[in-house]
C-alpha cells in the first residue's frame, strides 16, 4: 500500500513499512485483527462515520472491510452506533 502521508500515517496506524523514501512510503495493509485495533484507536479520538473512517483509511481497507470490522466491534460490545450514524468506542475500551 502506498501513501504520500508518509511516516505520520504509519506511526498512527502501526503498520509495517516495506519501503520508504522522501516521496513515498509503502507499507503492508492491515489484517483483520490489525484493522480492528486501528478502528478502536481512531474511534478513541472521536466518533466517526464509516465514510470518515474510509477516507482516513483510503487505500488500506475497503468500505466493506471497514463496515464488517465495525459490525464485529458493535456485536462484541466494544463500540456502538450513535443516533447520527457515527461509531464510538464503548466505555474505556
Amino acid at each position: 500500500m502506498t501513501t504520500d502521508n508518509g511516516s505520520n500515517v504509519n506511526r498512527k496506524l502501526g503498520l509495517k513499512v516495506v519501503y520508504e523514501d522522501s516521496d513515498i512510503v509503502v507499507f503492508k495493509a492491515p489484517n483483520e485483527e490489525q484493522l480492528l485495533e486501528i478502528l478502536k484507536n481512531l474511534l478513541r479520538e472521536r466518533p466517526m462515520s464509516i465514510k470518515e473512517l474510509h477516507a482516513y483509511l483510503s487505500g488500506l481497507a475497503s468500505e466493506d472491510k471497514i463496515r464488517k470490522a465495525l459490525i464485529k466491534l458493535v456485536n462484541d460490545g466494544k463500540a456502538y452506533v450513535m443516533n447520527d450514524g457515527r461509531f464510538v468506542i464503548a466505555g474505556l475500551e
